[in-house]
């Protein structure tokens, strides 16, 4: 039967308001980015040109360089057995859901658990190889078995993540097959913000509080300085395992934390030095990068959802069972294509933590040595290939990082 003339206005206005509704929502979606990339680092900062070889040491880079080619390479791969093996999974998934007594959504939240399953399991010989990389350069001495077990507890919680996001997805996606996506983007940006919110009481369950007064006093300091709370610090005994120096920042509002790997206290780093740490960590939260990050993953998810959304539709949307593999392709698929833009975006953020430590501290020769340690201590390539850099490097590069203390010592009298 040929469609009614009389529709097709009602159709066109149809198409024209989503339009509309699609054209404001990019709009928006640029000016939030625009907000979101704004930093405290100075545009006009000139970086001279580091000279890796005279800065780190010409036997260190070389170390350094092929210390990460093996690991870049082996990421790689193992990015292209992930993908081959959820391809296959997409178009062989289904066979498994009708072989499902569990119902809909009992069998999608099974379907995400062996789609998490066969991930993991794609990637077990490409992490055990980058364990060996890493006994064999002195990087990691911890034994094959506790290393396997090292991550249950995260892999644990990515499985229930995933099931609980999955639980409410396809509830939604019942009363609303088209249009889940917008709420279902809403639940993803609230397991997150849940997660950012309970994961620094779990952090602090394997650590300890900093006790060395200096470093306290040091602390308190950088917190007046930069508009801050008294925020805990903590200390993460990993010094048995490796001799990789490293710090994070963790948590939202009352929550916030920062946590310091005890091999920065290990004597190899002056007071100076491990305050550079701090306050660059304790940058990240006077910056808000926390909650910045969860805005963009918002939006991220939004775009995201409704991929999932179109993608799933030859399975009849993810109120069915049979659209979760597909579903899980376009999740691991979309992350490898924005993968560039969240890696230079985190760029930009441990760039402004980079100059708000510079700012706090005033001490450039002490930010120059960690970041020149660097190379050594952790076997960080001062200047990786551009493939690497572009895909991997959530930091700025050591060179960039050298680069930038010169740049603040030449804006401040400091040469």
């Amino acid at each position: 039967m040929d469609d009614d003339p009389a529709d097709q206005p009602v159709r066109v206005t149809a198409r024209r308001g989503a339009a509309i509704a699609l054209g404001v929502a990019a709009i928006g979606w640029v000016v939030a980015a625009t907000f979101l990339l704004r930093t405290s680092v100075p545009g006009n900062l000139h970086f001279r040109h580091i000279d890796s070889a005279a800065t780190f040491g010409a036997n260190t880079v070389r170390r350094a360089a092929h210390y990460e080619r093996f690991g870049n390479w082996d990421w790689l791969a193992s990015q292209v057995a992930t993908v081959g093996v959820l391809i296959l999974y997409a178009k062989r998934g289904a066979v498994f859901a009708r072989q499902s007594a569990a119902g809909p959504i009992g069998t999608g939240m099974l379907l995400g658990m062996l789609g998490l399953a066969l991930v993991w399991l794609s990637n077990l010989p490409f992490g055990i190889a980058q364990h060996w990389w890493d006994r064999r350069h002195h990087v990691s001495s911890e034994g094959y078995i506790a290393w396997a077990t090292g991550d249950w507890a995260q892999l644990g919680a990515a499985f229930l993540s995933i099931c609980l996001a999955l639980v409410i997805v396809m509830a939604i996606a019942q009363k609303l097959p088209r249009t889940w996506w917008l709420p279902g983007a809403l639940v993803f940006v609230a397991i997150g913000t849940g997660f950012q919110l309970t994961v620094p009481y779990l952090v602090s369950l394997g650590t300890h509080p900093l006790r060395t007064p200096a470093l306290l006093a040091s602390a308190r300091a950088d917190e007046r300085a930069q508009g801050l709370p008294n925020i805990p610090i903590r200390v993460e005994n990993v010094s048995d395992t490796t001799d990789e120096v490293n710090a994070y920042a963790v948590g939202l509002g009352s929550s916030r934390r920062v946590v310091l790997w005890d091999t920065l206290l290990d004597g190899r780093y002056s007071n100076r030095v491990v305050n550079i740490v701090m306050a660059h960590e304790l940058g990240h939260h006077s910056s808000r990068h926390l909650p910045k990050g969860l805005a963009w993953y918002a939006l991220f998810a939004l775009p995201g959802t409704y991929l999932i959304a179109r993608a799933t539709r030859r399975r009849g949307g993810m109120s069915r069972a049979e659209a979760v593999p597909i579903g899980l392709f376009v999740v691991v698929a979309l992350q490898l294509v924005v993968s560039p833009a969240q890696a230079w975006i985190s760029r930009r953020m441990e760039a402004e933590a980079d100059w708000k430590a510079l700012q706090t501290t005033h001490d450039p020769k002490a930010a120059r040595q960690l970041f020149v340690s660097f190379a050594k201590a952790n076997g960080s390539d001062p200047s990786p290939p551009t493939w690497s850099y572009l895909l991997l490097e959530n930091h700025p590069t050591l060179e960039q990082r050298v680069a930038m203390v010169d740049a603040w010592a030449a804006r401040n009298g400091q040469r």
